[in-house]
């Protein structure tokens, strides 16, 4: 089923690698980086710890998951579990994936909406780090547009399924097996 993707997917495919890779790559090693100096030097040698280097950590770590999300999409990187897929045609297991990708595509919607809501509302409710008071809307906001972007990309998926018109079709050897007649 996988074929080559069009221009537009590969176009799709290097802005997302490039985002992921570089803005995470440089995120982890920033966190990296900080936790080690802030542990090692400061807290250690000198006891002396940064002040709010917890709250920037975990900030960080979010923009990376926020980054990764579309990525890992893109690339096939979440858990599918294919129990039932051998006992299927292959006509039902396309349809079947058509599905769960549509009912995937709805709740990450709905997600990334509350996601963008949580963001707006952040502010009033006083949502922010512990020590540096920092506000968590812009990421609930960033958060938002990675899980959107997953949902953009399983409905393209659907699309792309969708218009493949070469569905195989069963054999008239043996109609009732399943997996398309004499093998």
């Amino acid at each position: 089923m996988s074929q080559e993707p069009s221009p537009i997917g590969r176009r799709a495919d290097a802005i997302l690698r490039a985002v992921a890779l570089t803005a995470g790559g440089l995120a982890l090693a920033g966190m990296t980086g900080l936790s080690v100096f802030n542990v090692l030097i400061m807290r250690k040698a000198l006891n002396a710890p940064i002040q709010g280097a917890e709250d920037i950590l975990i900030l960080m770590l979010v923009f990376i998951v926020a980054v990764s999300i579309p990525f890992g999409a893109r690339g096939g990187a979440h858990i599918e579990i294919e129990m039932m897929e051998p006992y299927m045609s292959q006509r039902v297991s396309r349809l079947s994936l058509i599905g769960v990708k549509i009912i995937g595509a709805l709740l990450l919607a709905i997600m990334a909406w509350r996601l963008w809501h949580s963001g707006a509302a952040a502010p009033k409710f006083g949502e922010t780090t512990q020590q540096l008071l920092i506000s968590f809307e812009p990421f609930y906001y960033l958060l938002a547009l990675g899980v959107a972007a997953y949902a953009l990309i399983l409905v393209a998926e659907v699309i792309h399924l969708a218009r493949d018109r070469a569905l195989p079709r069963q054999s008239a050897d043996d109609p009732a097996d399943p997996k398309g007649g004499a093998q």
